[in-house]
C-alpha cells in the first residue's frame, strides 16, 4: 500500500505570499491528443495570471514569502536574457511594492533586435526592474556571486535586499511551489491512478523536482518524464535527484522518490538551451494549430517536442492518459519572432 503524507500540513510551516490564480485549469486537448495517439490533458500553469503567468509564479510565492518575512524591500534574481523567471519576479516585485534588480545572462548565441529588446526583456523594463547583464551563460555560481555583490551595494545604500538564488547548493524553497502544485493537480484528478504519465520541462529542476516529490508524497506512482531544456539527461538526472533529496529534507519527509522515479529525456535538446530546433518548432506549430495553444520555444515547446518523441517511440504507449504541464513563457515567443518568422516564410 502506498503511503500518503500530509503535504498541506508540511507546507504550512513555510511563509508564502499569494501571487497567482488557482487552481489553474486542467484542460482536455482532444485534437492534439489524437495527433499523438494519447488521451491528453494540459495542466494550464501558463494561466497563473501575474505578469503573463507561468510556472515561476508558484515558486516565487515561497521565495517572496520568505523575503517579506525578513522585511526585505528589494529582490535580486538572475536568468537568461529571455528568462520567464526574471520576468515573473519583476512582476511579483511590482505587485508587492518591492524594488527589483534583474541580471540577464548571455546564454544563447542570438543577438537580433527582437531577442535582446522584445519579449520578456521588454516586460522586465515595463515592470520597472533595474537591469544588469552578466557575460557568462553557464556560470551559475558566478552569476549568483555577482547578485550578492549587487546586494551588498544595496545594503550600503540602506536597503534590505533578498537574493533569489539560481545555482545548486541553496535551499530549494521554490520547489515547494510545485509540491503544492502537485497537491492541487491531484485534487483535480479522478484518483491517484487516473493518469498513466506526466510530462514536464526540466531546467533548473525546481518544477520537476518539487512536482515529483509532491506526487510521490501523495501516493501517485505514474512516471514523470522531465524533458531536458538545458543539460543532457545524465547531468539533469543528478540535478533532479539532488533537488528531490533536498526537498524531502526541507519538508521533513522520508525518502519518497527513488532513483527509478527520475526520468530525464534529452532527445530533443540539441543544439542546446534556447536554440530552436526542428522538433520544437514543429511542436509549437502543432499545439497552435490543433488547440490554439501557445507554447514558447525554450521550455513548453521543447517539452511538447519531448512528448511527441516519447509517443512516437512507444515509451508512452498509444492510448495512454497523459498530463502535460504547460509552464507558460508566452512573452518569449516575441523575443524569437525574427527566427520564427524566417521559419514560417521558408515554409510558404
Amino acid at each position: 500500500m502506498t503511503m500518503r503524507h500530509d503535504v498541506s500540513g508540511l507546507l504550512a510551516a513555510f511563509p508564502a505570499t499569494p501571487l497567482g490564480h488557482y487552481p489553474t485549469p486542467l484542460d482536455a486537448a482532444p485534437r492534439l491528443g489524437d495527433a499523438l495517439g494519447l488521451d491528453l490533458h494540459i495542466k494550464r500553469d501558463d494561466a497563473t495570471g501575474l505578469a503573463f503567468g507561468g510556472n515561476k509564479i508558484r515558486q516565487l510565492e515561497f521565495y517572496l514569502g520568505k523575503a517579506l518575512a525578513q522585511n526585505a524591500d528589494t529582490i535580486l534574481i538572475t536568468g537568461a536574457v529571455q528568462s520567464n523567471y526574471v520576468r515573473a519576479a519583476a512582476g511579483a516585485a511590482a505587485k508587492l511594492g518591492l524594488r527589483c534588480h534583474v541580471q540577464l545572462e548571455d546564454r544563447v548565441p542570438l543577438y537580433d533586435e527582437c531577442y535582446v529588446n522584445s519579449g520578456n526583456v521588454l516586460v522586465d523594463r515595463l515592470l520597472g526592474a533595474m537591469v544588469h547583464t552578466y557575460p557568462e551563460g553557464e556560470d551559475e555560481a558566478g552569476a549568483d556571486a555577482r547578485l550578492h555583490e549587487i546586494a551588498d551595494e544595496e545594503r550600503r545604500q540602506g536597503f534590505n535586499p533578498y537574493v533569489i538564488p539560481l545555482g545548486p547548493g541553496n535551499p530549494p524553497i521554490g520547489a515547494l511551489g510545485y509540491v503544492k502544485g502537485a497537491m492541487e493537480l491531484v485534487e483535480q484528478l479522478d484518483g491517484p491512478d487516473a493518469i498513466d504519465a506526466f510530462v514536464v520541462p526540466s531546467g533548473s529542476g525546481m518544477t520537476h523536482g518539487g512536482f515529483l516529490v509532491g506526487l510521490r508524497a501523495l501516493g501517485v506512482r505514474a512516471p514523470v518524464f522531465g524533458i531536458c531544456v538545458r543539460r543532457d539527461a545524465d547531468a539533469q538526472a543528478q540535478r533532479i535527484a539532488d533537488n528531490c533529496r533536498n526537498v524531502e529534507e526541507l519538508l521533513g519527509l522520508p525518502t519518497v522518490v527513488s532513483g527509478d522515479d527520475i526520468r530525464t529525456v534529452d532527445d530533443v535538446l540539441s543544439p542546446g538551451y534556447g536554440r530552436l530546433n526542428d522538433a520544437t518548432y514543429e511542436a509549437v506549430l502543432l499545439a497552435a494549430r490543433t488547440e490554439g495553444l501557445m507554447l514558447d520555444t525554450v521550455y513548453s515547446g521543447r517539452a511538447l517536442a519531448g512528448l511527441v518523441h516519447l509517443a512516437k517511440e512507444g515509451v508512452i504507449a498509444r492510448g495512454s492518459t497523459v498530463v502535460f504541464l504547460h509552464t507558460g513563457g508566452t512573452p518569449a515567443l516575441f523575443g524569437y519572432s525574427e527566427v520564427l518568422n524566417d521559419r514560417l516564410a521558408s515554409a510558404e
